[in-house]
């Protein structure tokens, strides 16, 4: 249990820094919602560009962050060799893409709808590669088992970004009425969204600094037979990666091609404002990332290793149900999150975080093939359930609009799921506690069930009957695999 609570513990402080920063960057979805409205668009761009910048930053990263921590070895005392590989690598990627994002800028803006706003591109292109720069940094930091500075980085980016958001966003629109000469001169309030990418590159420069005695580290190598097992390694990782991340983004880039002109813009507000929402099941998954990646390849070669694994998969679960029922229960709540002109979009919650939670138990299985060096596995899985999505998006979204983007985001991650899961079973067999899980998973769907049934008007009453469903899943829990004697701090008053 030890091991597990290492686990525990490091997810605690990654979650940490993950959860609360966006739960303090939803600050800025309602500060977006008001300040944008839905009729203008301009959260739809925002929604675009962010979209497409996830896919690039998949690519320019080449799958080093997971193949660092493959290659690097305390023991051998190659750390320092592999982190400066894997930087070089990333780092003639970016170099390639900006010369050519500098060189092609005015035609790509004109493809990709942004004609009038090259720059846009532009700081958006240099703030993805300063992000592809700093995954390696960041990497090393949870190699080295330094969460504390992994977590203050990345809360230090958030709160500037919040801070500067406000500034630009509350204080200046102010001053702006009063000195419209001056503050004319660098803010203009028909052109928000630049505002918005402005503010994501000088946080992501000022973040790049604090990296410096890491990139110390770096020493030129010209090692070729490393550098020959790291991209083999690596780039079904990339297919890996850049499949999954279209399964996530994919939607909010084909949206405007679907439904082109004003009416996709402002569809694509409403969903994209929603799936902020249904971002709360993605912090649970990307703080359980973090600390789950080291703890395997650190495991690998233990005795128990299987073990260890079949019980973070169920408890992962546990949590991500728990997860899902904290949202939809107390959604009457959090729907305040954004303006109510977006609340429209809220149906397309609950399929989101489905999809969220079956990529998350997809990622668990996926360390059967990563393990076993057979990364390719990963690629085939991947891209049959984004084949699947873009299928599903292009026939449904032009008649069903943005639900057609949560159906295809829920049936491509169930398809790469079950295709890991017997494929594994084959190949790398683990004693996963099916049995206890699907208890679970009965048990929530009776909850989710209850709760959508009942014909509560009162929202007072709904909260309370939707507390006491959330408190019965609880309780089964404490019954069932947490008793309250195994917590230290509560273990003493039942000595």
């Amino acid at each position: 249990m030890s091991k597990l609570g290492s686990l525990f513990k490091d997810t605690v402080i990654y979650g940490l820094s993950s959860i609360v920063g966006r739960f303090l960057n939803y600050l800025l979805v309602p500060l977006y919602t008001t300040k944008m409205s839905v009729e203008s668009g301009e959260y739809g761009v925002v929604t675009n560009m962010y979209a497409w910048t996830a896919v690039i930053l998949m690519i320019l990263v080449f799958g080093m962050e997971t193949t660092f921590f493959r290659f690097a070895d305390k023991a051998s005392g190659n750390v320092q060799k592999v982190f400066s590989m894997c930087m070089q690598v990333v780092g003639l990627l970016c170099i390639v893409f900006l010369t050519g994002i500098f060189c092609g800028i005015d035609s790509l803006a004109g493809l990709l709808g942004y004609a009038e706003h090259p720059e846009f591109i532009t700081m958006m292109a240099i703030v993805v590669a300063l992000d592809a720069l700093q995954s390696i940094p960041f990497g090393l930091l949870r190699f080295q088992g330094r969460p504390i500075k992994f977590a203050s980085l990345k809360m230090l980016n958030i709160l500037t970004n919040i801070a500067l958001n406000l500034f630009v966003f509350l204080l200046l629109p102010q001053l702006y009425k009063q000195y419209p000469d001056v503050v004319g001169k660098v803010y203009s309030p028909d052109n928000l969204s630049y505002y918005v990418f402005l503010i994501n590159l000088l946080c992501t420069s000022f973040i790049t600094l604090f990296f410096i005695p890491e990139l110390k580290m770096y020493r030129p190598t010209g090692d070729t037979a490393l550098l020959k097992k790291m991209l083999a390694y690596s780039w079904p990782l990339l297919l890996l990666g850049i499949a999954g991340i279209l399964n996530l983004n994919a939607d909010k880039i084909l949206y405007p091609q679907l439904v082109p002109g004003q009416q996709g813009k402002m569809e694509l507000s409403i969903y994209g404002a929603a799936v902020k929402i249904a971002a709360i099941m993605a912090m649970l998954m990307q703080a359980f990332r973090y600390a789950y990646e080291p703890f395997v390849f650190g495991n690998r070669d233990k005795s128990d290793s299987k073990v260890l694994y079949a019980k973070a998969m169920k408890f992962f679960i546990i949590i991500a149900l728990m997860a899902f029922l904290c949202v939809v229960f107390y959604m009457d709540l959090i729907k305040h999150i954004i303006n109510p002109d977006y609340w429209s979009g809220l149906k397309v919650v609950p399929y989101i975080m489905a999809a969220e939670i079956f990529m998350g138990i997809y990622f668990n299985l996926s360390f059967w093939y990563k393990l076993n060096d057979e990364t390719y596995w990963g690629a085939i899985f991947s891209f049959t359930g984004c084949a699947l999505l873009f299928a599903i998006n292009i026939l449904f979204v032009p008649e069903y609009g943005y639900m057609a983007c949560a159906w295809a985001s829920f049936s491509a991650y169930f398809v790469s799921m079950l295709f890991s899961y017997f494929v594994g079973k084959k190949r790398n067999p683990i004693e996963y506690d099916i049995k206890g899980i699907f208890g679970y998973v009965a048990l929530f769907a009776v909850l989710y069930g209850v709760s959508l049934l009942l014909p509560i008007e009162s929202m007072p009453a709904r909260l309370a009957v939707n507390t006491l469903l959330l408190a019965v899943y609880v309780a089964y829990l404490v019954k069932k695999d947490l008793p309250l004697k195994s917590i230290p701090f509560v273990n003493r008053f039942f000595r």
